[in-house]
């Protein structure tokens, strides 16, 4: 099973409309790929929180523009996308307008399988976390050869989320985020402690460039279930970073080292 994370450059000079379509593009190359991933919020940037509002889009139906461009892409590359997240707007129990940063999942098909929406907000009260409305659930997704477990950026900060995961039957992790520059070495550690911990590989997506003013750390990682890195991106440009997994290493490592037999914790 070959994975593909596309590590985006996120220019505050280019448009949402023109970012669109370039990673569509930049989708539609990786047709060798069997699973492509993208990071969070790629269409506004994580940190340009006033633009949350104005760039917030519904992930179905009229004006799901991202999830229609990322739809599409799949298809025409025949590739599960894990399309990163999106500014999502909906309706409360009220008919109030509630923002999420919710990650889109789609098969080769083109639908949508699965969407999450993100249950750790980022901000200490501010910013997304005062923006945004939190998740509820983690979510799984059974792809045909493995499952995904489902995860988003300060997510990774949070292991009993990661073990709920791995309790749901998830054997590949995947974190899109937008992590800061000034914290890539947290970004490193931790998605190499999810791996070994759930014994699970951990495909962490990264951005390139500044997000309103912050730079971004780069270094979309991905992690076998012993914990080896087997790609990374050194730094914080723009570029792919593909590794080949095995699916079944995941049973060979828990048999062989048993150690979520163990648990005594739920």
């Amino acid at each position: 099973m070959r994975a593909s994370l596309i590590q985006i450059g996120v220019n505050q000079d280019e448009t949402v409309e023109a970012r669109r379509a370039r990673v569509a593009a930049l989708v539609r190359e990786q047709s060798a790929a069997d699973l492509v991933v993208l990071p969070e919020l790629w269409t506004v940037g994580a940190f340009a929180v006033d633009s949350f509002r104005a760039e917030a889009e519904p992930v179905r139906g009229p004006g799901a523009r991202t999830a229609e461009a990322m739809s599409e892409a799949a298809r025409e590359a025949r590739v599960w996308l894990h399309a990163g997240s999106v500014v999502e707007r909906a309706t409360g129990e009220s008919g109030e307008t509630v923002l999420y940063n919710t990650a889109l999942v789609f098969s080769p098909d083109g639908d949508l399988a699965a969407t999450y929406r993100k249950i750790h907000r980022f901000g200490f009260d501010r910013g997304e976390a005062a923006l945004m409305s939190a998740g509820t659930a983690p979510v799984t997704v059974p792809l045909p050869d493995t499952t995904l477990g489902l995860a988003t950026c300060y997510d990774l900060r949070f292991p009993e989320l990661f073990r709920a995961l791995t309790r749901d039957g998830a054997e590949l992790l995947v974190v899109p985020a937008g992590w800061p520059a000034r914290r890539a070495a947290h970004w490193s550690l931790l998605a190499r402690a999810r791996a070994v911990e759930n014994q699970s590989y951990v495909l962490a997506c990264g951005t390139a460039g500044t997000h309103a003013g912050v730079p971004q750390a780069g270094r979309s990682v991905i992690v076998d279930p012993w914990g080896e890195t087997l790609a990374e991106a050194e730094d914080a440009e723009e570029r792919v970073v593909t590794a080949d997994l095995d699916p079944a290493y995941v049973a060979k490592v828990r048999a062989d080292f048993p150690v979520l037999r163990d648990r005594v914790l739920p």
